[in-house]
């Protein structure tokens, strides 16, 4: 009875934002505003274009992580922290002095016709630094659940690298994976300070929400804001119920 009690101030302090939305929101004129439609279409079309690229290129480090016993496995986990934990304003900044036209690589790559900043490769550029690292270290947790005397077994038995992973490590970290991808699926749509910096346009949902805040003040935005919320959060929730059962 005590711990319940205890755990009422911190529940209601997170609904308090939730059920606010749903008690202001303007129902009666629940409408988009201008541009709001290509900034939805502009989010989602890109995260599922950089997601698939989040998975092809973290999966492999997260497994190497998950499996090896070298001295090199601290210091890489270091550097999937030290962008994790780098504030996103501040990690648009560095990507604007490394790709930016008069960047470090950026000028390399103009030179080749290519910009990489405000066009759509800059966008899925942003997402990837915003979410590769959530994903490698949950998915690094989701490989390290996997038993290992499972697959030292099934090497007795003369599976190969690919065998294992397709038909063993894949299919019982798959809960933990799922998870992975589902957060990092969150955090690339919504992330705002490095695609703010990097890429304002083309303007996704949260660049967008931030604009029309600024011209039509807080009540402007609840509708795109509902549309974020209700495109980013299933997938997560869902993995996470998932994952709660056999």
């Amino acid at each position: 009875m005590l711990l319940r009690s205890l755990m009422f101030p911190a529940l209601c302090l997170l609904a308090v934002p939730f059920i606010t939305l749903l008690l202001v929101t303007p129902w009666h004129h629940f409408a988009l505003a201008y541009g709001d439609a290509r900034a939805v279409w502009i989010s989602l079309s890109l995260s599922l274009f950089s997601l698939p690229l989040i998975v092809i290129l973290g999966t492999p480090v997260s497994l190497w992580l998950a499996n090896t016993r070298s001295s090199w496995r601290v210091g890489i986990e270091i550097g999937l922290l030290v962008p994790l934990l780098t504030p996103p304003l501040a990690m648009g900044i560095l990507l604007v002095a490394a790709y930016g036209p008069y960047g470090t690589l950026g000028e390399i790559i103009a030179r080749l016709g290519v910009n990489l900043t405000n066009t759509p490769a800059a966008f899925i550029l942003a997402q990837l630094y915003a979410a590769l690292p959530f994903y490698v270290l949950m998915a690094r947790n989701a490989f390290e659940a996997v038993p290992t005397a499972v697959t030292e077994v099934a090497e007795t038995l003369g599976a190969n690298p690919w065998q294992l992973f397709w038909r063993l490590t894949l299919p019982l970290a798959r809960r933990g994976l799922l998870n992975s991808l589902s957060l990092a699926w969150a955090r690339a749509l919504g992330e705002f300070g490095i695609v703010m910096i990097f890429c304002y346009f083309p303007q996704g949902i949260p660049v967008k929400l931030y604009v029309n805040l600024q011209n039509g003040g807080v009540e402007a935005v609840y509708t795109l804001l509902w549309i974020l919320l209700l495109t980013s959060l299933p997938l997560p929730l869902w993995c996470f119920y998932r994952s709660r059962w056999p």
